[in-house]
């Protein structure tokens, strides 16, 4: 038996890729997990797969990027879905922290 997915670490670790501007809850917010006391946003974790969606730095190679984000993610035994879901053109800056 593995240990389920932790979303705020998985979280850090994509914030944490060169190409990944931050993260995105969805048009409607629905890219998200529950933690108690809070959610964290861009990041669902389900029982079949997780979903991490993102707004990259533009210009950018769309599989390059996923690629990086499932391997920061580190997850093993289920399929990563990374969803871009919205494209800078801003240059770096400090990075949303999770909390």
């Amino acid at each position: 038996m593995t240990a389920e997915p932790d979303a705020a670490r998985i979280a850090a670790a994509v914030l944490a890729v060169p190409g990944v501007a931050g993260l995105h809850g969805g048009r409607f917010g629905e890219i998200a997990t529950l933690v108690p006391p809070r959610r964290v946003v861009g990041v669902r974790v389900r029982d079949d797969d997780i979903t991490i969606a993102l707004t990259a730095r533009y210009p950018l190679v769309a599989a390059d990027v996923a690629a990086q984000v499932r391997a920061a993610a580190g997850v093993r035994g289920r399929p990563v879905h990374v969803v871009i879901a919205d494209l800078t053109d801003q240059p770096a800056q400090d990075k949303e922290k999770v909390s």
